[in-house]
């Protein structure tokens, strides 16, 4: 049974939110956020518009607030339950940082019609997981000002241990309902060489794919592919 549905991501991140609700005073970019490169990779964010794309409970977007001096954080999320975790988290740190309620495909489209374009866009297995990068890419230049940064992490392998896929295709990964209900989602693992591929074709330049190998064996684990990309002028 497959459900289309923003609350498959319900459960996600309830049990820690339970006893933790501080400020992250990091974060890295690795499947298991135990090595690795941190929030640097951004670059210097000061007076910066940044968004998280796909930013569940908004953790690593309060980090980027509370830390980086940026002159604005958008946490985006589609998922109901994530974005009420989210503002009870962290709305206290409104208004540099802005927790929205949108899919972001639909939240791009918006920001390209506004002056308030963005600087950086990133992702950490967020929405460039599990979102068509057919279309959420071309999305992502029309709202980033030219030169602007996109950076994203995602697996470089299912955690099966199964190969990426050597072309634009989603696979079924498994979930659960808000009832708690076993479904399946869609999640876009792709090689390398697709990623750089259908960056070009979006808009962007200066693409570069590193891979960041797991520091951990067994199951449910992955090597990480940390992508960057310039919009083009």
């Amino acid at each position: 049974m497959t459900i289309n549905s923003s609350d498959l991501w319900h459960h996600y991140g309830r049990t820690r939110a339970e006893h933790d609700r501080a400020v992250p005073e990091t974060f890295r970019w690795i499947w298991g956020q135990d090595s690795g490169p941190g929030p640097e990779i951004l670059g210097d964010l000061s007076g910066r518009v940044v968004g998280d794309l796909g930013a569940g409970a908004a953790r690593h977007a309060a980090h980027l607030t509370a830390h980086h001096r940026p002159a604005l954080v958008v946490a985006a999320d589609a998922s109901p339950a994530q974005y009420e975790m989210a503002t009870g988290l962290f709305g206290h740190l409104a208004p540099r940082l802005r927790i929205v309620r949108s899919d972001a495909v639909s939240h791009l489209h918006a920001a390209a019609g506004t002056a308030g374009t963005y600087d950086v866009l990133y992702s950490i297995f967020g929405a460039l997981d599990f979102t068509d990068p057919r279309e959420l890419l071309p999305a992502v230049a029309s709202a980033l000002k030219p030169g602007g940064r996109l950076v994203f992490s995602t697996l470089a392998h299912y955690l099966s241990g199964a190969p990426a896929q050597t072309d634009v295709m989603a696979a079924d990964v498994t979930a659960k309902t808000p009832e708690g209900k076993a479904t399946t989602m869609r999640r876009w693992v792709l090689q390398e060489h697709v990623w750089v591929k259908v960056l070009d074709e979006s808009g962007f330049a200066g693409i570069t794919v590193d891979m960041l190998p797991s520091t951990v064996a067994g199951p449910r684990t992955a090597d990480t592919l940390l992508v960057t990309a310039v919009r083009r002028p």
